[in-house]
């Protein structure tokens, strides 16, 4: 969409195989459970078949299943040398599997300790990136359209569950609170260059937005609000925009049944989807530009470049829709355009060019 000077380094691809964090301690705990159950009825049966006592009882138990071959207690019986074996063949295999994902729980805290310092480090070098709090059913559709673009960006999200997701998916992620200043602080948020908040609940959202503003006061602001009631507080906190998922679909919706050619063209040029890589784009006219005090006809973008500008956001803010040839491009401006992928990245390029 723009030229880029950093893309979204990911990291390699988990192996298939690969069994999360999560899963491991799950495991861990379900065998230490049987671990319990199994010397539980180990006591149980010396004590009921041998008449031991509880603590010769527990070290015969224990001693059968470490198989280290020390000598028994007192000589077994007939039914304790059966219950014995009973006892190897079923607590042998949990040891094993106990000790084995014990290990691997171990290991893998320790990728994951280092795992994080490098990601720190990676994240303290970005500049220009965005910042996107929540990893919910929005963050996601977020990060994936971000870094399918190549876009630089950080997720900050609080739930446990999610760290596993955002490290097979190979996103720089923050695990901690976004009201916090220090979370934000460790994000980057003073060399983002947009956040968006995409938390669940509005009260979060708006104290989030608050923060960030304070942190930054240039940073651009995105949003979400459940509520209509939450839209004007978002924005008297400092939001640049803001978005309620519920209003924006219900307008889809109506669109589509209204005038769903008109919606379907859209769609397909702003997902860059069909129409021969036709999309709808915007650059920004930055002070000393070479588009600086250039008429839209002298800019030659019909002429040369074959790109259609659909409008004109001027510095302060007014939109001007199908500007005439004359209309004088200055700085500030942002340009609207609809043309091919090439010939855009090739104006944004003169666009960057100093006079």
């Amino acid at each position: 969409m723009r030229t880029r000077e950093r893309k979204v380094k990911a990291r390699a691809g988990l192996p298939s195989g690969r069994i999360s964090s999560r899963d491991l301690k799950g495991n861990l705990k379900i065998a230490a459970a049987f671990i319990v159950l199994i010397v539980s009825g180990g006591v149980f049966g010396f004590m009921k078949i041998e008449g031991w006592g509880f603590l010769d009882s527990l070290y015969m138990t224990v001693l059968t299943l470490s198989t280290v071959g020390f000598r028994e207690v007192y000589p077994l019986s007939s039914g304790g040398k059966i219950f014995a074996m009973i006892l190897i063949a079923t607590g042998v295999g949990v040891v094993a599997f106990t000790v084995r994902t014990a290990g691997r729980v171990m290991l893998e805290n320790r990728f994951s300790i280092v795992f994080r310092r490098k990601m720190v480090k990676t994240i303290g070098k970005l500049r220009g990136h965005y910042i996107i709090c929540g990893f919910g059913r929005m963050g996601r559709v977020i990060c994936q359209e971000l870094n399918e673009k190549g876009y630089p960006f950080v997720v900050v999200d609080n739930v446990e569950d999610s760290a596993d997701d955002l490290e097979r998916l190979g996103y720089l992620f923050i695990r901690g609170d976004a009201t916090v200043d220090d979370v934000l602080l460790d994000a980057g948020i003073e060399k983002a260059k947009g956040i968006v908040t995409v938390v669940t609940n509005d009260a979060e959202n708006v104290f989030i937005t608050l923060t960030a503003r304070g942190l930054n006061p240039k940073l651009n602001i995105v949003s979400r609000a459940a509520s209509d009631e939450s839209v004007q507080k978002l924005i008297r906190a400092g939001a640049n925009k803001v978005v309620a998922p519920y209003d924006l679909g219900g307008f889809r919706i109506a669109q589509a049944v209204l005038r769903p050619t008109v919606l379907d063209f859209l769609e397909s040029i702003v997902d860059n989807q069909e129409m021969g890589g036709l999309r709808l784009d915007e650059i920004h006219v930055p002070p000393g530009s070479r588009l600086d005090g250039v008429n839209v006809v002298d800019a030659g973008l019909r002429k040369d470049m074959n790109l259609i500008v659909v409008a004109i956001k001027s510095g302060t803010g007014s939109m001007t829709f199908n500007p005439s040839s004359g209309t004088e491009i200055k700085a500030g401006d942002t340009l609207v355009l609809l043309g091919y992928g090439p010939e855009l990245e090739r104006l944004e390029a003169i666009s960057q060019k100093m006079r």
